[in-house]
């Protein structure tokens, strides 16, 4: 008999306890979601703008001065607070609103910057420049802040009505080619009470994955050398060359390539190499990109070639007179809970409706870069899972997975361009002013409505984003920053040549007044496909992913 009453105990609890259960999700979830839908499907208009004007301006990292201009102009309009050179970067900004008790606090972030010598005519499938080798979209930067932004509005409108409680935060990418922002807006607290943050990122289909993610942690470091002017051929032997000293240098680390392990990369350029060739160089200037799997991995290479810059310096009798971080970036790991409530909105919203003009555009492109042609996707891919590193073959980076290991991330791909581009490449930009940008970035806005809604009314995915983020991924890892508390943001990257060409550009800026469309301003049919036989030199070699 005490086990019936027991068991009717029990039974009377669980009984007792299924309400506070259900009742954790709000009621209203579903239609809100619904709503939303439709609420950024009559918005599609102002998604499309964003995307055409930031393409228009193709900004380089640490001069998206015209983006920030443009985006802030817009949110503060729709009544967010804007605040400008955050984190000690003028071309960064953040857009904040807040409802009620401003909890939980959701961030959305997506990269602004461009690509040097990208500059292209959207919609014309082939190498057609507006400005030759001026700065461009080739990689499709200028559509994730739609997406954001476009969800971000709807939301908020729907929180007002509804009195939901919670903060939007608003953030961009800058110059995350450079990879040289996210890190400093960690350091410096943009996101110091932020529950989630939500970012986008270009791609050619729908996805988004958890756990540890592929491609490689970044290490972006300048080496300075320092030694004596001379007449070249008077007097040479009184010289220092710091030209041979960063040649050296560069020498020795094609030596160190046999001895990396398969996943590394590493790149480098001569930012400055003497001033003309009768004169012993005196100062010169080499920028290395170390990448490996984690941040100890990356450290060994970075150690590496400290050593054989002093040992360059030895060589020459110069002097390693700086060694300066330019940027950075962690290995990516997303958050499993908030990655599973973003995939399962994906498969709510679908793909978008390609027309038969998109997918000929998609297939005339493949065609002109020699790959597979198969057109625009046409099914979602899985959730994808943890990379395995010891297995990993590495590849490309980005700093949003800074961001990663201090907060539950996901990064959300929307399928704004096509397959079958090299990456950071004119190739890349072609697609990102045209019908496929836009509607990629409409869909986008849509899943990332909905999960927003998810976060703020499900009563369950933050807390859960926090326990997976609290107990298996940072369980047995601490995350080190690669810069110091004394680096600065490199604000000087890209200066010079945003300089050089922002004049030309200016006159080309998308004018939405005026034109429906870039594609109607620049007076492009859509699609235009060439006519004429493809020759070698029309076809970027390879095919890469994004990630800078």
């Amino acid at each position: 008999m005490r086990h019936v009453f027991l068991l009717l105990a029990v039974m009377i609890a669980a009984l007792t306890l299924v309400p506070n259960l259900v009742a954790q999700q709000d009621p209203r979830l579903e239609d809100l979601k619904a709503e939303a839908e439709q609420m950024i499907h009559d918005r599609a208009k102002l998604a499309q703008e964003i995307v055409d004007h930031l393409f228009s301006f193709g900004e380089l990292g640490m001069q998206e001065f015209e983006t920030q201009r443009y985006l802030t102009g817009l949110l503060e309009e729709e009544g967010f607070d804007i605040e400008l050179g955050v984190a000690g970067m003028p071309s960064a900004w953040t857009a904040t609103w807040s409802n009620g008790s401003g909890e939980p606090v959701i961030a959305l972030g997506s990269d602004v910057d461009g690509i040097p010598q990208s500059n292209q005519k959207p919609g014309v499938a082939y190498r057609d420049p507006i400005l030759s080798m001026a700065p461009g979209h080739g990689e499709g930067h200028n559509s994730g802040q739609a997406v954001n932004i476009v969800a971000a509005i709807v939301v908020k409108e729907l929180m007002e009505r509804e009195g939901v409680n919670g903060t939007l935060l608003i953030w961009p990418g800058v110059a995350e080619e450079q990879v040289a922002s996210k890190a400093y807006f960690v350091r410096e607290g943009v996101f110091e009470d932020v529950d989630v943050n939500l970012f986008t990122h270009v791609g050619n289909n729908f996805g988004v994955s958890w756990g540890q993610g592929g491609g490689n942690a970044l290490w972006s470091v300048q080496f300075r050398f320092t030694g004596e002017t001379a007449h070249s051929a008077g007097s040479p032997w009184r010289g220092r060359s710091a030209l041979d000293a960063i040649m050296l240098m560069a020498q020795g680390w094609e030596f160190k390539r046999e001895h990396l392990r398969p996943a590394a990369r590493s790149h480098y350029i001569i930012v400055e190499g003497g001033d003309q060739p009768n004169v012993v160089p005196q100062t010169a200037t080499i920028w290395f990109y170390f990448r490996e799997r984690d941040y100890e991995l990356t450290k060994e290479q970075y150690d590496a070639a400290v050593l054989m810059a002093e040992g360059a310096a030895l060589m020459t009798g110069t002097e390693v007179d700086t060694i300066m971080t330019v940027g950075a970036a962690w290995g990516r790991h997303f958050s499993k809970p908030v990655a599973e409530v973003t995939y399962s909105n994906i498969q709510a919203v679908g793909l978008p409706d390609w027309s038969e003009d998109d997918v000929r555009f998609a297939e005339a492109f493949q065609r002109e870069m020699g790959v597979d042609v198969t057109g625009l996707a046409d099914s979602i891919r899985a959730l994808r899972g943890p990379v395995d590193l010891s297995k990993s073959l590495g590849g490309g980076s980005d700093d949003i997975g800074d961001v990663s290991w201090n907060m539950p991330t996901v990064t959300l791909s929307y399928p704004s361009n096509m397959s079958g581009g090299p990456g950071h490449n004119w190739a890349n930009g072609i697609a990102m002013a045209t019908p496929i940008a836009h509607k990629g970035a409409v869909a986008g806005a849509k899943v990332q409505a909905r999960t927003l809604l998810d976060l703020f009314l499900d009563g369950e995915t933050v807390e859960a984003a926090w326990t997976y983020f609290n107990d298996v991924q940072t369980a047995e890892t601490v995350y080190t920053p690669f810069i110091s508390p004394t680096d600065q943001p490199a604000i000087w990257l890209n200066e010079e040549i945003m300089a050089r060409w922002r004049p030309e550009m200016r006159p080309y800026y998308y004018d939405s007044n005026r034109f429906s469309s870039y594609l109607e301003q620049l007076g492009i049919e859509y699609p235009t496909i060439r006519t004429r036989p493809i020759s070698e030199e029309d076809v970027p070699v390879g095919s890469v992913r994004g990630g800078s």
